[in-house]
C-alpha cells in the first residue's frame, strides 16, 4: 500500500495525506497567528520594561526547544491521530491521557478558535470603526467558513495551509524589517509599566511573568503531532517539522518583539487592543499607512492560524472517544468527508458560544495556566516510556533525561508563577477569575473519566487488545529479523 494511502494504527480510518511541507506549515502557521499579534502587549504589561519584554519572548523560544525534541522522539515512536493523548496512554496514565482533552476542551481548543476569530476581527476593526457587536458576528462567520473548509474538503484545506502559511511569512518579514529601521532607540530606555513587578524592583518576578505570557504565542508550535497518523513517512518528517518549527518561530518573534517595543512607549503597547498595529503606527511620517498595513498583515497572518487550529484540533477528542473516554458519537469518520465531522462541529460551536461569552484577555489566563500544567505532565511521561516494548523512536532526544528534565522544570516554574496570587493570597481561590476557572478544569475531570471508563468499558477494551496486539506483532516481527 503506498504512503498515501496507508490507514493509520489505532483505528481513524483517515488517509496520510499530509506531506513535510504540511506539516510544517501547520506548526508555524498556527503558532505565528494571535498568539504574537495579541499577546505583545500582554508580555509587554507582563515584563513591564522594554528590554525584560525582548528578552521574555527569547526565553520563552528557548525553553520550546527541548519540548519540541522530546516531541520529535514521542512523534516517531506512536505516528497516530491523537498526540499527546497517545503519549500519556502508552506511558500507562489513561486519567492523564483523558485529562490532556478534556483540558484541551475546556482550556484551549474552542478558546483558541475563539481568539484568533477574535482577533481577526479586531484587527479589522483596527481601521474599519466596527463595534463590538460587530467584531463577535465576523468572527463567527470566519469559524463557521473555515469549519466548513476543512470539516467537508479536507485536501482543498490543506492545501489552502500551506499557501496561507507561505503567504503570511514573508510580508511578517518585512514588517518586522521596516520596524526594525526605523526604531526610536529612547523607547528602548523607558520606565517600568507602572503596575508591573519591575516598577517595584521585582525584576525576577517581572521576567517570569513576562515568559509566562508568551506561553499563547509559542503555543502549537507541536501541531503537526495531532496529525501524526495523517503525515507521510513520520520517522522523517516528524522531526524535520518540529525542530524547524522552533528555530524560525523564535527568530520571527524575538525580532518583532524589538521592533514593537522600539516604535512605541511601553505604556502604550502594553494598552493596546492591536498592539503591532499600534507600533506601527508611529513610524515617523507614514504612521497612519504603516499601522494599517499592520493590521491588514495581522488579519492575513491571523487567519491562516484560525484556519490551522480548525483544521488539527478536533483530532484529540476524535482520538479518545475512539479509545473510550470521551462521548462515543466523537470518534466517528464521516465516510464521505473522511473528516471528524462531529468532533469538529462541537469544537466550533463552543467555539462561537465563547465569542460571545467573555474576553480575550480572560481567555488567554485560564489558557496559560492548563498549558503549563499539562506540558509538565507530558514530559514526565518520558521516563516511562524508555520502558515500554514499543517505544522505537527513530529519533531520539540528545541528552536523554536531561532534555527531559529541561522540558518539565521551566513549565512548572512558570506555572507557580501563574499561581503566585492565589498562593500569597491576593486572589481568592473561590473568586471568578481565570485561575480558579483553570483548577475547576483540573478537577472536574475526575467525574468524567470515572463515567466513561464505567460506560466505555466495551471501547476500552477493545482498544486495549488491539493495541496488545500490536506490541505482540512488533516484537515477533523484530524477533524474526534478528533470526
Amino acid at each position: 500500500m503506498s504512503d498515501s494511502k496507508e490507514v493509520v494504527k489505532g483505528g481513524e480510518g483517515m488517509e496520510r495525506h499530509l506531506g513535510l511541507s504540511t506539516a510544517i506549515a501547520l506548526g508555524v502557521g498556527t503558532t505565528i497567528g494571535s498568539g504574537i499579534f495579541t499577546s505583545v502587549g500582554a508580555v509587554a504589561g507582563a515584563a513591564g520594561t522594554p528590554l525584560l519584554t525582548i528578552l521574555a519572548f527569547l526565553i520563552g523560544g528557548l525553553i520550546m526547544i527541548p519540548q519540541n525534541l522530546i516531541y520529535a522522539e514521542y512523534s516517531t515512536a506512536y505516528s497516530e491521530d491523537g498526540g499527546q493523548f497517545v503519549y500519556f496512554r502508552e506511558a500507562g496514565w489513561p486519567f492523564m491521557a483523558m485529562f490532556f482533552i478534556w483540558s484541551c476542551w475546556w482550556a484551549s481548543d474552542p478558546v483558541g478558535i475563539a481568539i484568533m476569530g477574535l482577533t481577526v476581527a479586531n484587527y479589522l476593526a483596527f481601521f474599519t470603526g466596527w463595534s463590538s457587536v460587530t467584531v463577535s458576528v465576523v468572527a463567527c462567520l470566519l469559524i463557521i467558513f473555515f469549519t466548513w473548509l476543512h470539516m467537508c474538503h479536507k485536501h482543498a484545506g490543506a492545501k489552502w495551509q500551506n499557501f496561507i502559511t507561505a503567504f503570511k511569512v514573508v510580508p511578517f518579514l518585512l514588517l518586522v524589517l521596516a520596524g526594525l529601521f526605523f526604531i526610536n532607540g529612547g523607547n528602548l530606555e523607558a520606565a517600568p509599566v507602572s503596575s508591573s513587578a519591575a516598577a517595584h524592583g521585582g525584576l525576577l518576578s517581572a521576567m517570569i511573568a513576562g515568559i509566562a505570557a508568551t506561553t499563547w504565542s509559542y503555543d502549537g508550535m507541536q501541531t503537526c503531532v495531532t496529525m501524526g497518523g495523517e503525515v507521510k513517512n513520520p520517522k522523517k518528517n516528524m522531526p524535520i517539522a518540529l525542530i524547524g518549527t522552533v528555530f524560525v518561530v523564535t527568530l520571527l518573534y524575538v525580532l518583532l518583539s524589538v521592533s514593537a517595543v522600539g516604535l512605541v512607549n511601553i505604556d502604550t503597547l502594553a494598552a493596546s487592543d492591536a498592539p503591532v498595529a499600534e507600533a506601527f503606527s508611529h513610524i515617523p511620517g507614514i504612521g497612519s499607512q504603516a499601522g494599517n498595513i499592520a493590521a491588514i498583515l495581522a488579519v492575513i497572518v491571523v487567519t491562516g492560524s484560525l484556519s490551522s487550529l480548525i483544521m488539527f484540533q478536533a483530532r484529540g477528542e476524535m482520538k479518545a472517544a475512539q479509545e473510550g473516554y470521551w462521548w462515543r458519537s466523537w470518534g466517528k469518520i464521516d465516510p464521505k468527508y473522511d473528516s471528524p465531522v462531529i468532533s469538529m462541529l462541537w469544537q466550533s460551536g463552543f467555539a462561537l458560544v465563547l465569542v460571545w461569552a467573555t474576553s480575550i484577555q480572560d481567555l488567554v489566563a485560564i489558557f496559560t495556566f492548563i498549558c503549563l500544567l499539562r506540558n509538565a505532565l507530558l514530559f514526565c511521561a518520558w521516563f516511562p516510556l524508555q520502558k515500554k516494548n514499543n517505544y522505537h523512536p527513530t529519533f531520539k532526544a540528545p541528552g536523554g533525561p536531561v532534555m527531559a528534565i529541561l522540558a518539565i522544570v521551566p513549565s512548572l516554574i512558570l506555572m507557580v508563577g501563574e499561581l503566585s496570587g492565589i498562593i500569597s493570597g491576593e486572589v481568592p481561590l473561590f473568586s471568578f477569575n481565570p485561575i480558579s476557572a483553570g483548577i475547576l478544569v483540573v478537577i472536574s475531570a475526575v467525574p468524567f473519566y470515572l463515567h466513561w471508563k464505567k460506560v466505555n468499558a466495551d471501547i476500552i477494551e477493545a482498544a486495549e487488545a488491539r493495541r496488545n496486539a500490536e506490541i505482540k506483532e512488533e516484537v515477533a516481527e523484530e524477533a524474526a529479523v534478528q533470526q
